[in-house]
């Protein structure tokens, strides 16, 4: 539900995917994620991943080329600051669903949605097998 509403006036796309492990860098893990779920496909590169190793209490958010040019700097990194002490005080989904917004508010502000704008990638949530 906070995925449909964060991407509700934009032309932006949030993905979660969420598995148990991570062996490695969550970074990395991200990464090669963001290719496969093939988020870099969309029309104006403004692809959000927000991925989380639950288990190993490890997480990362990658922005595509399109949005990284537009926010401020560090913002993934001040995104995930706010998510690491929500989750330091077991507020699990507060901490994501403020994560996504936040998200949302910058894909808002710079890529507003036009009537021609389509869905690019699926809202659900994306589940490993790990």
């Amino acid at each position: 539900m906070s995925i449909m509403s964060a991407e509700l006036d934009t032309s932006g796309e949030i993905r979660i995917y969420l598995e148990n492990t991570c062996e490695g860098e969550s970074l990395d893990r991200a990464a090669y994620l963001f290719k496969t779920l093939r988020m870099h496909e969309t029309k104006l590169r403004n692809g959000v991943l927000i991925y989380l190793a639950v288990k190993n209490r490890k997480f990362a958010i990658i922005g595509d080329e399109g949005i990284n040019k537009v926010v401020p700097e560090n913002f993934w990194d001040h995104i995930k600051e706010h998510m690491l002490n929500d989750f330091r005080e077991g507020k699990f989904t507060e901490g994501l669903c403020a994560a996504i917004e936040s998200a949302g508010e910058q894909l808002k502000k710079n890529f507003p949605r036009k009537r021609d704008d389509v869905n690019e990638l699926p809202d659900d949530i994306s589940f490993g097998e790990k």
